[in-house]
């Protein structure tokens, strides 16, 4: 039985669900089946226009972006999917803010909705720091169906870790 490291806190029918999948060797054709994988992997300039177009869509008066970038160290140094820093910069009385959102390197060959699902993800967090409703109703409105995407990168990420071995991405909840 493979250990389900990323769907932990779902309901024992859905885990047995995709431990079927798993046991038959369809993991990778469902997933598939519902989601282009593509044929080249996305550069940085296309993540960052990607937020850009996703923030200037969905979060008009948030403040711009500094950089968004896929980050190869992301997942050993934060054991996350994705990152999202505001830093403060004062110099004399003026006060500059510089918002950032990292990727995480083993998606710049995902499936374009799994990007856009983590970037929602972290566009969200800069106006919600915790994970409570309100930040999931704005990610929901980043990212229509923003929580089956969720859940389906927890498939893709489950379908690397058998693929690759374990141990290729992070372990938290994104």
């Amino acid at each position: 039985m493979t250990t389900l490291t990323y769907l932990g806190g779902y309901p024992e029918a859905t885990l047995a669900q995709v431990q079927g999948l798993i046991e038959r060797g369809e993991l990778r054709s469902y997933l598939e089946s519902k989601y282009e994988w593509p044929g080249h992997a996305m550069g940085a300039a296309e993540l960052s226009k990607l937020a850009h177009e996703m923030k200037k869509r969905s979060m008009r008066k948030a403040p711009p972006l500094t950089k968004v970038v896929f980050d190869p160290k992301l997942h050993v140094l934060h054991n996350a999917l994705g990152l999202h820093t505001t830093v403060p910069r004062t110099q004399g009385a003026k006060t500059k803010v510089k918002r950032e959102i990292r990727v995480g390197k083993v998606f710049q060959d995902a499936p374009l909705p799994f990007v856009e699902m983590i970037l929602a993800h972290e566009l969200a967090h800069f106006k919600h720091a915790e994970h409570d409703a309100d930040f999931y109703d704005l990610a929901d409105h980043i990212i229509s169906g923003y929580q089956q995407l969720e859940f389906d990168l927890r498939l893709y990420l489950t379908l690397l870790d058998l693929e690759r071995g374990s141990d290729t991405t992070a372990t938290r909840q994104p």
